[in-house]
């Protein structure tokens, strides 16, 4: 897992700056061993699925910033780490049981967590920034760059949903509706869209002295830019080929209930 967004607490200041020091993961104290970091990190996609975290910095760094300035692993289950566990829109659906109709992913589903750390013990091996600030926003600018390529993962979603929606279509009897077709191949169109921001960023990625690759920077904002407009107005799509049906159907819980399922 790269936790690299901090809850950042007045946009205006700086992580020195902050009432609350630990706003901005920060290192509190060191010693022959290695340090010790307390913080917390938002907004953290699958870390809980994850063996690892790499602990990152998540803006711009001044000379005032030394101690944010720490890049380290640790393991995810490390002492001193609580996990707060996120909210889904769904999320009561998925705690009423059931076999796996309101369920989605059982197993492997996405999550997201908020990272509280106190205290947390990184050893020197596994210590990889050390108050070296004035490089805090090259990491940030090349992180962001890998992980808005990799955005590109929303169109498996699109795919689902436009693969929902034309099923619906024909249960509803209207596949063959010129409205109908148009629409599933306006999602079909903004999909691919993204698709091939992200694509294109790889292809055109260079070769650094180190010997690492680094995608397209301007076509992997272009790939997120897309994400944050697009899937939207996808799902809209979906909505209006679907009907109400698809916001206010019964619950699994209801169509295995004795007396409403059969109804």
């Amino acid at each position: 897992g790269g936790a690299m967004t901090d809850p950042k607490g007045d946009r205006s200041k700086g992580p020195s700056e902050q009432d609350d020091p630990d706003l901005f993961t920060r290192i509190v104290d060191s010693d022959e061993k290695g340090v010790y970091v307390s913080g917390a990190k938002a907004h953290q996609t699958g870390c809980i699925n994850s063996h690892w975290i790499i602990l990152m910095p998540t803006i711009r760094l001044t000379q005032n910033d030394k101690e944010y300035a720490i890049v380290g692993a640790i393991p995810a289950d490390v002492k001193g780490l609580t996990y707060i566990y996120g909210r889904q829109s769904c999320d009561t659906r998925v705690m009423e049981g059931g076999g796996d109709i309101d369920l989605g992913n059982a197993k492997f589903g996405g999550q997201e967590a908020m990272m509280i750390l106190d205290r947390v013990f990184i050893p020197w091996d596994k210590v990889f920034m050390n108050g070296e600030f004035e490089f805090a926003s090259m990491l940030v600018e090349r992180f962001t760059c890998y992980h808005r390529r990799s955005y590109v993962c929303k169109t498996g979603l699109g795919d689902v949903l436009i693969g929902a929606a034309a099923t619906i279509a024909d249960y509803n009897g209207v596949p063959n509706v010129s409205h109908i077709k148009d629409k599933i191949i306006e999602m079909t169109h903004l999909n691919e869209t993204i698709f091939a921001a992200g694509i294109a960023s790889s292809h055109q990625g260079h070769k650094m002295k180190s010997g690492v690759y680094l995608n397209d920077d301007m076509l992997a904002q272009v790939c997120k830019h897309n994400v944050t407009r697009l899937p939207y107005e996808i799902s809209r799509l979906a909505q209006d080929i679907a009907g109400g049906l698809m916001v206010t159907l019964p619950s699994e819980k209801d169509f295995r209930h004795p007396e409403a399922g059969p109804m």
